[in-house]
């Protein structure tokens, strides 16, 4: 797909000129709305209006046709009916219009035949080479240009030097909601874009402009459906080198979620699971609600590359320190030790009866010397092993917020690492005193300890992404295929005995085995082998033999063995009479050791998506696994390891050796490898995979291809 050109977005966003077209002497109409705003905004540039019925409106002249307008106006704003729509497009196309927003509704949220409509639609901007914002959207507002481009009635909000955030939303309601919640705090917001049904221009078009944006420090995202993913995580690898972070929320957790966005923009929503887990390793801040993209925003403002070390807590409060120690475990954070240096500063200030630790109750100290709550914040701050610091402590008496006002909010806002503060009470009154500190000052301010944990949470989530892909970047740590496989010649269920037979070829430990055609062959190689031995019934047909009888294990003797082989092709038969088997794979039985998960599947939206987890029977019920992207190293996966629920398992439980963590991650990264190397694999299912102390094997495998119809 050719995306439109930087440029064109560029006109979009910072036009020289303006049209509104079906604009109304009518205030309150949308070319009323538009052109109000403009004038609101004091826009400098040239504005032409086209109106069938009124000669002028607001003292400025009206032509009745788009083709009485000046050639090459940069952007045209279409308060018309849908009906007029294609044709009004059609018609700026021939005036050599750069951009049009389109505010009509009726498209690909009504159903096929809408979706008919925005397809012609979105060809004859894409024909005569417009940038068309929406259709169904709400519009979009330059604030550092002061250029409102929407029918929302909106006011001026003060410019700033400093880049700002700039917000990209598929809903206009969202769009206005993260706008207000950036002024409520008094954030610098650089643009704010409602996308709607994105017939041409997508949110990736404004993420890449962004992204180039000097302007621009955070990009603030909310998605019903990223409709590029390769190209979003292309772009999230861009806003990385630059230094800007992506926040991003997105729906599609609950079924009803992703029923209700495809009624309301069309969308088709992918896997909320697998976009998560490629966008968190590309280093995209992925918020899972509101309230943690508003709270996210203003650290990350201050502090756009946080490190990935953890974080200082200091409070006066000793329930509050253990309030925070609870939080900070569910949220994955660490509370690293002070330094030594930290330690014997801290003993020079504190009582002999406050422990310097973190998190840090300081006591009452500041009681005594209020200034002495400003030198504990600098002391925490400076200490190297802590990555970011939050403040928490309550409002206290009048006297007591003024002492804050003047040591507290000052420590806060000079920290130079993410520092947040948090006045606790609620929405307690705060002193006129404090309330304005905190607002002048300019710091991350929270009434509520929790929200301030769980974006710091995010930030320290994003200080660690940016480490492993900076770790990830040298060519040498990428996994590769030591011993790459020959490709499947044809598609579909791979029957497991060839599936394995493949993935040994790829390095991956399989038990030593052999198919049988008939029961002298299986008495044969099971002699060979040794007992005991597992039978296993074979067909691409039969991906799950256990359902059917297809699987006997614990097989001791040859006696057993001709039993067993007589009982498999009895029960097979019996519950599916049409199939014809390959024959029965014959194993070595495998020792008892830790099942494992280690899968892989090829979204089709978002490419190849590998899991671990624990395995056997107990991945329908716990469901304890972990995502990762294709290319995770081993050092990648082996953290990830450690962050299963069943994570003790894996270092030895009651006496059972730890398993080998390393052998495992190989086994995980070769996956990886095949799924980027061999384009033609769908998913790939190794359950369970036995981990021991110096090894994993590989006890059963289900792997799936394209046909070669499907490779066409």
């Amino acid at each position: 797909m050719n995306h439109p050109s930087p440029a064109l977005v560029a006109r979009l966003l910072q036009p020289a000129s303006i049209a509104i077209i079906g604009v109304s002497a009518d205030a309150r109409s949308l070319g009323g709305v538009v052109l109000g705003n403009l004038e609101r905004f004091g826009y400098r540039g040239d504005i032409h209006l086209v109106s069938r019925n009124s000669p002028e409106v607001n003292g400025r002249a009206c032509v009745q046709t788009v083709d009485q307008l000046p050639h090459g106006i940069d952007v045209a704003v279409l308060t018309v009916p849908e009906a007029a729509v294609l044709g009004t497009v059609q018609a700026c196309g021939a005036r050599g219009v750069g951009a049009v927003v389109v505010f009509a509704s009726g498209y690909a949220e009504a159903g096929p035949e809408g979706e008919a409509r925005q397809e012609a639609l979105a060809a004859a901007a894409r024909a005569a080479g417009i940038a068309l914002a929406g259709p169904n959207c709400m519009g979009l507002t330059n604030f550092r240009a002061g250029i409102p481009l929407t029918f929302e009635s909106i006011e001026p909000y003060p410019s700033s030097d400093v880049p700002g955030v700039s917000i990209v939303a598929q809903s206009g309601a969202m769009a206005n909601n993260i706008r207000e919640a950036m002024i409520g705090r008094g954030l610098p917001i650089t643009h704010s874009v409602s996308t709607g049904n994105e017939a041409v221009l997508s949110l990736e078009d404004y993420v890449e402009y962004f992204i180039a944006d000097v302007n621009t420090c955070v990009i603030a995202v909310y998605a019903e459906q990223v409709r590029q993913p390769l190209r979003f995580l292309e772009l999230a690898g861009r806003a990385r080198a630059a230094g800007k972070p992506i926040v991003l929320t997105m729906i599609g957790r609950s079924e009803r979620a992703r029923e209700a966005a495809q009624s309301h923009t069309g969308a088709l929503t992918g896997d909320y699971a697998t976009a998560s887990a490629l966008l968190g390793a590309e280093a995209v801040i992925v918020a899972t609600t509101l309230d943690e993209l508003f709270d996210v925003i203003p650290l990350l403002l201050r502090h756009p590359q946080p490190s990935a070390a953890g974080l200082a807590f200091v409070t006066g409060s000793g329930a509050m320190k253990n309030v925070a120690l609870d939080l900070g475990q569910d949220l994955g954070l660490e509370f690293p030790a002070f330094t030594h240096g930290t330690v014997e500063k801290l003993q020079t200030i504190l009582p002999g009866y406050a422990v310097s630790e973190n998190p840090l109750d300081y006591t009452t100290v500041s009681m005594r010397d209020p200034a002495l709550m400003g030198t504990v914040i600098d002391v925490v701050v400076a200490d190297p092993n802590c990555g970011g610091v939050i403040v928490a402590q309550m409002a206290g008496s009048a006297l007591g917020q003024r002492d804050k006002a003047e040591h507290m909010v000052p420590a806060v806002a000079r920290a130079d690492k993410p520092a947040a503060l948090v006045i606790m009470g609620d929405d307690g009154p705060l002193h006129p005193v404090l309330a304005d500190a905190v607002r002048t000052s300019g710091v991350p301010f929270f009434r509520s300890p929790d929200r301030a944990m769980r974006a710091m949470a995010l930030v320290n989530r994003y200080g660690l992404a940016l480490e492993q892909r900076r770790e990830a970047a040298a060519p040498a740590v990428l996994p590769a295929l030591s011993h790459p496989p020959s490709a499947f010649p044809e598609g579909g269920v791979i029957a497991e005995y060839r599936g394995k037979a493949w993935l040994a070829q790829a390095g991956l430990p399989t038990p030593p085995g052999a198919l049988a055609r008939d029961v002298d062959e299986a008495v044969r190689i099971a002699t060979g082998l040794g007992w005991p031995v597992v039978l296993k019934a074979q067909a691409s047909a039969l991906p799950h033999k256990s359902d059917v009888g297809g699987v006997i294990v614990n097989i001791g003797d040859e006696a057993g063995l001709r039993a067993a082989w007589t009982r498999m092709q009895d029960d097979v038969a019996r519950a599916r009479p049409d199939l014809v088997l390959d024959g029965i794979l014959v194993e070595k039985m495998g020792a008892r050791g830790l099942e494992l998960v280690v899968g892989a599947r090829r979204d089709p939206q978002w490419g190849p998506i590998v899991l671990v987890g624990l395995g056997g029977i107990w991945i329908e019920v716990l469901k304890d696994v972990r995502l990762l992207p294709a290319d995770a190293d081993e050092a990648h996966i082996v953290r990830e390891l450690g962050k299963l629920k069943a994570a003790a398992m894996l270092d030895g439980l009651r006496g059972q050796p730890p398993v080998d963590k390393r052998a495992l991650a190989r086994a995980v990264a070769t996956v990886g490898a095949l799924m980027r190397t061999m384009p033609e694999i769908r998913e790939i299912d190794i359950n369970p995979l036995v981990a021991y102390p110096g090894s994993v094997l590989a006890l059963d495998a289900l792997i799936v291809c394209e046909s070669k119809d499907d490779r066409r």
